[in-house]
């Protein structure tokens, strides 16, 4: 009997030793992507928000946002957010036709994130709305019944 409830101490202080204090940021956006889907240059401004929250016991502080090239422009708070509380990061991508598949890294104070960084994604396409073209004359197949 003291052998096990011995164990069990130990067990127990050793789990209070790896137990982390500090902030935890935690994104809404499943596995911390937006997919813009497929979108028009015309109908979208190119703006999205990952949304996080502070699940720890201290303040969180965004220390810096990186993109991985100059067409995607993050935003990120410039306070502390607080334990309990949310905080916003924005995106701005400039909407070239094409494909979207970016990689944003988010570094901060955050101990549940190897090294406090953390790596969040966009992707969709960007399509070119057709032109219309007054002056095109309209190809008709003839067919013989």
């Amino acid at each position: 009997m003291k052998k096990t409830l011995l164990l069990f101490a130990l067990v127990l202080a050793g789990s209070l030793c790896f137990a982390q204090s500090g902030a935890k940021i935690e994104f809404a956006a499943k596995d911390n992507t937006i997919d813009y889907g497929k979108v028009s240059k015309d109908s979208d401004n190119g703006i999205r928000v990952f949304e996080f929250t502070n699940i720890g016991d201290a303040p969180l502080v965004i220390t810096d946002v990186q993109s991985t090239c100059g067409c995607t422009v993050p935003t990120k708070p410039k306070q502390p957010i607080m334990p309990g509380k949310t905080g916003k990061i924005e995106i701005k991508y400039n909407m070239n036709p094409g494909p979207i598949r970016k990689t944003i890294t988010v570094e901060s104070n955050a101990v549940n994130v190897d090294g406090g960084r953390v790596a969040l994604k966009i992707k969709g396409e960007v399509i070119e709305k057709e032109a219309f073209n007054l002056l095109e004359k309209k190809k008709t197949i003839l067919t013989k019944d």
